[in-house]
């Protein structure tokens, strides 16, 4: 059963968003490959958001959340808690409109992530690396601040903006069969779901999994949110668990999601490298390897595949020996 008290985005504000961060993000292009396009008999368009600006699909939706505060929200600055790529692109936003943005991150979060936040002038405490001890964490910041919780993906604000990022592809490829992108906490798949049912409702989206961290399969299968506390998988962007925003756009708009394991991530991930000569994270090669793992599922179709990050740690690929 559905909560009546969410505030649900609507296409208008997809909308909306589009034009409120417009000069805040790339219009990030789609790329083809004739080799994979072979391995799989699909034609695949891969929507590369590595390019975007802070290497991630999530500035949409930073941005879309600051740039929609009043200048007294704005004023006490924003926080949120986040494995990566949400706490760079809320910094990044943060720092183009000139105010404080506090952050959450794991311990073990990729050091080019840390980086990346203190580079856009991000504060980082750390936490341990579970659901539990991330959000506790963050409400000890949070109440020491005073700033505006932007969450990293349970947020109509943040979901509109994802949702500009299929708006697009619909812009850039004709006749798309699917639509297939990773789910961690579902933000991306939720702005997908919001689009492309209004936009392209026979469109057909599927969410891409790691096996060790497949608590979304599991809430689809049972209907019900599963939340995982502390997954191990090498896709870090995707340890996160659905929320009720997004499982109401996930349990109403997505057929099916499919999974892979660790080995099958790490080896779509260096396929794509290596033909391609694209960087992508652990976590967006999670589409291409349930792509190659059930090739008859997509032989004939042509498929839009979210490419969500590029912000590797350059020193710890997943392929390099310790």
């Amino acid at each position: 059963m559905k909560d009546m008290a969410l505030t649900i985005p609507t296409y208008d504000d997809m909308l909306a968003a589009h034009d409120r961060i417009r000069p805040h993000i790339h219009r990030t292009p789609v790329l083809t490959s004739s080799y994979f396009n072979e391995l799989t008999g699909a034609e695949l368009f891969f929507k590369c958001e590595n390019f975007q600006k802070a290497g991630a699909f999530k500035v949409r939706g930073a941005s879309n959340a600051v740039f929609g505060l009043s200048d007294e929200a704005a004023a006490r600055g924003v926080a949120t808690h986040s494995s990566g790529n949400h706490a760079l692109s809320l910094s990044y936003a943060a720092g183009r409109r000139g105010i404080p943005c506090n952050v959450v991150m794991p311990r073990t979060a990729p050091e080019a992530k840390k980086a990346a936040v203190r580079g856009y002038g991000g504060t980082i405490t750390e936490c341990e690396p579970s659901t539990t001890a991330r959000e506790a964490v963050f409400a000890e910041v949070q109440a020491a601040t005073g700033a505006e919780f932007v969450h990293p993906y349970n947020d109509p604000r943040v979901i509109a903006g994802q949702a500009t990022c299929s708006r697009e592809v619909l812009d850039q490829v004709e006749d798309l069969d699917i639509v297939i992108a990773p789910i961690g906490g579902g933000g991306m798949v939720s702005g997908t779901c919001l689009t492309l049912s209004h936009a392209a409702p026979g469109v057909e989206i599927i969410a891409a999994e790691p096996e060790q961290a497949d608590d979304a399969y599991r809430s689809l299968k049972a209907g019900r949110i599963i939340a995982d506390d502390a997954p191990q998988t090498i896709a870090d962007g995707l340890k996160v668990p659905l929320k009720e925003l997004t499982w109401h756009f996930v349990s109403s708009y997505v057929s099916d999601i499919l999974t892979a394991s660790e080995q099958e991530i790490v080896d779509a991930m260096k396929l794509t490298w290596a033909r391609m000569k694209i960087v992508m994270e652990p976590s967006c090669a999670v589409p291409l390897a349930t792509i190659l793992k059930n090739k008859d599922r997509f032989a004939g179709k042509r498929v839009g595949v979210i490419v969500t990050g590029g912000n590797v740690d350059l020193d710890k690929l997943p392929w390099m020996k310790p």
